[in-house]
């Protein structure tokens, strides 16, 4: 390799990480804010005497990332350029910061539900700005890379959580809603200079007939092979939701109180799923889509059966533990190769819209297993459960053995 062929691959792995980076903090400032309200607001109204239905009905702020879809349309018409994306995401994001600033000037005794209005608002300019950045990152990256672009977006998932369910609720603790918040809209800004820097994301400009329209939400079902993805992405998560959403009812149940809790799932697994989602990013990478696919399939399956086993037992805190990191290691891969499959399956000049119509899938199916489980963890308890959650992932393997089975790539 002579010099110009080294300076020129040197300049491609530097471009390369910018880019990586820079969709990193693009995620990570869409999480941490609303990993912190979901997680702080609950306690805020439990300890305000609020009905635990009233509670409940709270999941509702986040419907703009489930309804997200019907609006994908308008900024996948609007986007031709890079400069076109940076529009969109840098007036979301600020849209986003303004409203947290504003929150922190209210009192949440006496302005509740102008709080939760606000937050609500500031949550679909969040959904807004993930639509455009989804998009941005199908197009950035070509067909090898994609793999490590969803690293990115997983780890930033991860990381916002820790950071916004974890690090900020210990801060809030410390120095109340008042200060925290003008903190976190600044972060939220300040998350968006890696974009604002880069020069060197590049795009293809869409074609004119290649412009989205709000006729596409519908189209996006009308093709024939687009529906053995959409089973892929309702089965898939199948075996893991379900354990995920009654895990820590189930550690209670165990004995555990919450700081504990806290520590092995919200903190080391929720870690343990972070580096697995980069190392996910690399087995896709090296394996390609459909070896991934079965082989994260089997490590779903794998932690079903840990669960199962530890319901007839009285398991020790270190095979808990093991329990978490198989749990959330395998969510984390899993999400990369759901997210790389979805990317793979866009139209042209409709990225934004048919990768969030692919997450929000995910998104309803995963809640209707999360709601599923509640009610038969209560019927036939903690055994019937996890092999209710067993049989899921049986099922997605030998989905994916059977209709994916003519995919031959490697790369």
């Amino acid at each position: 390799m002579n010099c110009l062929e080294k300076t020129n691959s040197t300049c491609e792995d530097t471009g390369k990480v910018s880019r990586l980076v820079t969709f990193f903090c693009l995620y990570v400032a869409q999480i941490v804010p609303m990993s912190f309200f979901s997680t702080v607001i609950p306690v805020m109204m439990r300890q305000e005497n609020f009905s635990l239905s009233a509670i409940g009905l709270l999941q509702l702020i986040k419907l703009p990332w489930i309804l997200k879809f019907l609006w994908s349309p308008l900024v996948d018409r609007h986007c031709d350029t890079v400069r076109d994306y940076k529009r969109w995401i840098f007036s979301s994001e600020l849209v986003y910061a303004v409203l947290i600033l504003a929150v922190a000037f209210l009192d949440f005794k006496t302005d509740f539900y102008g709080i939760v209005a606000l937050i609500i608002v500031s949550f679909i300019a969040s959904a807004t700005q993930d639509i455009a950045t989804d998009a941005l990152a199908v197009l950035s990256f070509n067909r090898k890379e994609k793999s490590l672009a969803n690293s990115m977006q997983s780890m930033g998932s991860f990381g916002g959580t820790m950071i916004g369910g974890g690090v900020l609720l210990l801060l809030f603790k410390q120095i109340g809603w008042s200060l925290l918040l003008p903190c976190l809209s600044v972060f939220v800004l300040m998350a968006l200079s890696p974009l604002f820097m880069n020069r060197k994301i590049a795009i293809q400009p869409k074609l004119p007939h290649e412009r989205a329209r709000k006729a596409d939400v519908i189209y996006f079902f009308a093709r024939k092979k687009i529906w053995k993805q959409i089973g892929f992405l309702f089965l898939y998560y199948a075996g893991l939701i379900g354990t995920l959403a009654m895990l820590k009812p189930f550690l209670v149940d165990l004995g555990y109180d919450m700081k504990e809790i806290g520590m092995m799932s919200g903190m080391a697994g929720t870690f343990v799923g972070f580096l697995a989602s980069f190392a996910g990013g690399m087995v896709v990478r090296r394996l390609g889509r459909h070896k991934s696919r079965v082989l994260f399939a089997v490590c779903v399956l794998m932690a079903a059966l840990y669960f199962l086993g530890l319901s007839y037992l009285r398991p020790t805190t270190l095979f808990l533990y093991g329990g978490v990191f198989l749990l959330w290691g395998s969510y984390g891969m899993a999400t990369i190769v759901v997210y790389t499959t979805a990317m793979d399956c866009v139209r042209p000049g409709k990225e934004g819209t048919d990768f969030t119509i692919q997450t929000v899938i995910t998104h309803l199916s995963g809640m209707c297993v999360a709601i599923a489980s509640g009610k038969l963890a209560d019927h036939a308890g903690y055994h019937g459960l996890f092999l209710f959650e067993t049989i899921l992932a049986l099922l997605s393997l030998v989905y994916i053995l059977i209709v994916f089975r003519k995919e031959k790539e490697t790369v």
